[in-house]
């Protein structure tokens, strides 16, 4: 199959040919349909995030399954899917207490005197995020996709694999925002528009958007944004702070920057949550006032949405199909996997809110 493969750190990614396995008892064979081109495969495109090469990126994808394993329930050849990063074995003390995002168990993964699910010019390569999804087909075990309805666009599909679960989840499962709370959400890219949305689905009573760029803010108010602030016209702490009489009850960092993260938790009211969705770096170390910790405010991290995904993916996928959930406006262009390279770019300058891969079926 094609495939996008990365090599090394500052070297563009080249389309070649990787081999697949069959599927395994509980292994699911997915046609990849669509992949959206996330800023997390940035950081490991950019060496942010270290991991082994060469490796095929990519984890937000949607496609029709193929073929299914022998002990394999929960799909049929044919059925349409989401994929997602977070996959779960279903008996680990997170999974039975219903955080199944948090799962690291090695039972959804291949061993290592097994078959490799994928090789590179005949020698194994790591799978990445449990997905490798800038390829033609993925080969996933069954608790790494859900089935979701037939008339769902699978290129919008795509988004709830990781940017939309994540933003919404963020707002619906880690903060649990109430209906009536004052919410402020920095940075607006694919995340932090979900995030917005999310926000207003769980009806928060006023939705602050912070971004660099008025186009994202602009955008921002599509998404269901009451109040816009640009980061370029002064402090955005003060702002926020001015505008709320005190701070708000929630906010969410979708950057993953040390200076965002501080802000976070300074536009907080008392009581206040901040959530922290962005992937800050390694050996970044963050600072807060002590201080303000005893007006109960609090931050916390959030992966992948809190997600428990078999749930949450065909709930979302009816709001799409609502009108209640924004996919269209997210995907800012459509593009062949050979411009996967020219994505990473749009990426860097930070002017898009997604690119989507689409794969011809």
């Amino acid at each position: 199959m094609k495939a996008a493969v990365f090599h090394q750190v500052g070297a563009p990614l080249t389309i070649e040919d990787v081999a697949i396995s069959k599927p395994g008892p509980r292994e699911v064979l997915v046609r990849t349909a669509a992949v959206g081109v996330c800023h997390s495969d940035l950081h490991f495109v950019d060496g942010a995030y270290p991991h082994p090469t060469p490796v095929v990126l990519g984890h937000e994808a949607a496609g029709i399954v193929e073929a299914v394993g022998s002990e394999v329930r929960t799909v049929k050849p044919g059925d349409h899917v989401v994929t997602c990063l977070s996959a779960y074995c279903g008996h680990c003390e997170h999974c039975v207490t219903g955080h199944l995002s948090l799962c690291v168990s090695p039972d959804t993964k291949r061993g290592k005197d097994e078959e490799p699910r994928l090789s590179y010019v005949q020698k194994p390569i790591p799978q990445f995020l449990n997905l490798s999804a800038y390829a033609e087909q993925m080969l996933v075990h069954e608790n790494a996709l859900v089935a979701i309805r037939r008339d769902m666009p699978l290129d919008r599909a795509a988004l709830l694999g990781c940017a939309v679960t994540t933003g919404t989840g963020a707002v619906f499962n880690t903060a649990k925002v109430r209906p009536g709370e004052t919410v402020a959400v920095i940075g607006c890219g694919g995340i932090g528009l979900a995030t917005i949305n999310g926000a207003a689905l769980a009806g928060a009573g006023r939705i602050i958007a912070i971004d660099m760029l008025d186009s994202k803010l602009e955008l921002a108010k599509q998404f269901g944004a009451t109040d816009v602030i640009s980061a370029k016209s002064g402090d955005a702490v003060k702002q926020v702070l001015e505008l709320t009489r005190g701070g708000v009850h929630h906010s969410f960092e979708c950057i993953g920057l040390k200076q965002t993260f501080e802000q976070a938790f300074a536009m907080l009211a008392r009581g206040g949550t901040a959530t922290v969705i962005g992937m800050i770096k390694p050996g970044v170390k963050v600072e807060l006032h002590g201080f303000d910790l005893l007006g109960e405010r609090k931050i916390q991290g959030s992966f992948m949405g809190s997600n428990r995904f078999p749930v949450d993916l065909p709930r979302l996928t009816d709001f799409y199909m609502q009108g209640r959930l924004k996919l269209d406006e997210m995907i800012s262009q459509r593009i062949k996997l050979e411009q996967i390279n020219e994505a990473f770019d749009e990426l860097r300058r930070g002017e898009l809110a997604r690119s989507v891969i689409v794969f011809d079926q």
